[in-house]
């Protein structure tokens, strides 16, 4: 049995355009989760309410750092040195369906890839990574909040 997937085109709307390209990319670089999104991308999808985002930062990075508002928060990985959460995965699943689409956001796109691996290894289907994370790159100055997309401080 094979799979086809369409390539985007001008009949989707333009939600279902950006999520239709990033699992295109996914499929032919060989991604192991549905795909990665801009912050740009990410925060339409999300605004329009196509998509939840989760912060899998800390909740020391959310307070110290800043947070997109209305965002769900599940820790990937708790302590000081950070170690895994062991509650991740039930965590999330009281938060997203595993058919919901999920944008998973970190410092800088690195731990918000290993989350996403992971959670479509258990039967997630729609999940995607926010690439750059919510800091970027400090170098490139990239990254959620450098790309001037909404976010808080408390």
């Amino acid at each position: 049995m094979s799979i086809v997937i369409e390539s985007p085109s001008e009949t989707l709307s333009e939600s279902e355009n950006i999520l239709a390209k990033a699992r295109e990319n996914a499929q032919q670089v060989g991604l192991r989760y549905a795909g990665d999104i801009s912050p740009r991308d990410a925060w339409q999808l999300f605004e329009q309410g196509e998509a939840k985002l989760i912060d899998v930062r800390t909740i020391e990075e959310r307070q110290s750092v800043g947070y997109v508002p209305d965002s769900i928060h599940v820790a990937w990985a708790i302590g000081n040195p950070l170690v895994s959460n062991p509650r991740f995965v039930r965590e999330l699943e009281g938060k997203a369906a595993k058919l919901d689409v999920i944008l998973l956001l970190c410092r800088s796109g690195k731990r918000s890839v290993a989350a996403a691996e992971t959670i479509s290894r258990i039967g997630f289907k729609n999940v995607f990574n926010v690439t750059e994370g919510f800091e970027g790159d400090s170098n490139l100055k990239n990254g959620w909040a450098n790309r001037n997309l909404p976010w808080i401080k408390d």
